[in-house]
């Protein structure tokens, strides 16, 4: 199986695993032209695309005006440690051993605004760029018409490669809506992870990022290959639901927590 996660806002750029061996993006240069249109902007510009406050947009805007073709090692971080957002609590990636990052490092992406499909062993510079942002470059009005069919080519390519047979869901809407389902070759299933208040069910935002986080890394861990071993997930007291879910969405329910 083939998992694709969000990234998140927060980042965390403290040390990482030197045990590790990192890899370098491979749309870095997609990343340097974006980053570049970006710079250009005003910070009052910025404030307005990213719908944030002027001191985040200032931040952003120096980040993207330091923002190097070539980085060192001391100004990058491996995506899947510099991300640090609800997702990133439940995959948990630096608790993760040698064997399980190297699978993760094949079976996992992360879709970027800036960079496009993202490794988990990438590393990245410091950044702020949501893919709904409406920022315009040579190819449209926005990083959906930017990035166009490529992301999905590049997971049909992926999957080719590793003999995965299925797309499995694990980032938001947001996201996911710049992989175009015409341009995939790959079936997809999206878990839904929702709470129980009552007799009603919904989907609490902290809870469902953290929840595809957990998924996705039950897939690494387990290794699953097969969406019925999807069934079989159980962090924090979610079950599957096979009365609600179908072939292209599998639902899990756990009963609201009491701390929240």
């Amino acid at each position: 199986m083939l998992t694709v996660i969000s990234p998140a806002k927060r980042l965390d750029f403290g040390p990482g695993d030197e045990k590790l061996t990192p890899t370098w993006p491979d749309r870095q240069a997609d990343a340097v032209s974006l980053a570049h249109t970006a710079r250009r902007l005003s910070v009052a510009r910025l404030q307005k695309l990213m719908s944030i406050s002027k001191a985040l947009a200032k931040l952003n805007q120096d980040r993207f005006k330091a923002f190097q073709e070539d980085p060192g090692e001391d100004e990058t971080k491996p995506a899947a440690l510099i991300f640090a957002g609800d997702t990133y609590i439940g995959l948990e990636a630096a608790s993760l051993d040698a064997d399980e990052m190297a699978y993760a490092q094949d079976h996992l992406r992360i879709l970027s605004g800036l960079y496009g499909l993202l490794r988990p062993m990438d590393r990245i510079q410091p950044y702020r760029l949501e893919m709904g942002s409406r920022l315009a470059t040579r190819r449209g009005r926005s990083l959906y018409k930017y990035w166009g069919d490529r992301l999905a080519n590049e997971l049909d390519d992926i999957a080719a490669t590793t003999g995965a047979r299925t797309l499995v869901n694990c980032a938001s809407h947001e996201y996911f809506s710049a992989v175009p389902l015409k341009a995939l070759k790959l079936p997809v299933v999206t878990p839904v992870f929702m709470e129980l208040q009552g007799d009603q069910r919904s989907v609490v935002g902290f809870f469902a990022k953290k929840a595809r986080g957990a998924m996705a890394r039950f897939i690494v861990q387990k290794r699953i290959d097969q969406v019925a071993g999807l069934k079989d997930f159980d962090f924090g007291g979610y079950g599957f639901k096979p009365k609600l879910s179908d072939e292209s969405q599998l639902v899990f329910v756990r009963d609201y927590p009491e701390a929240a």
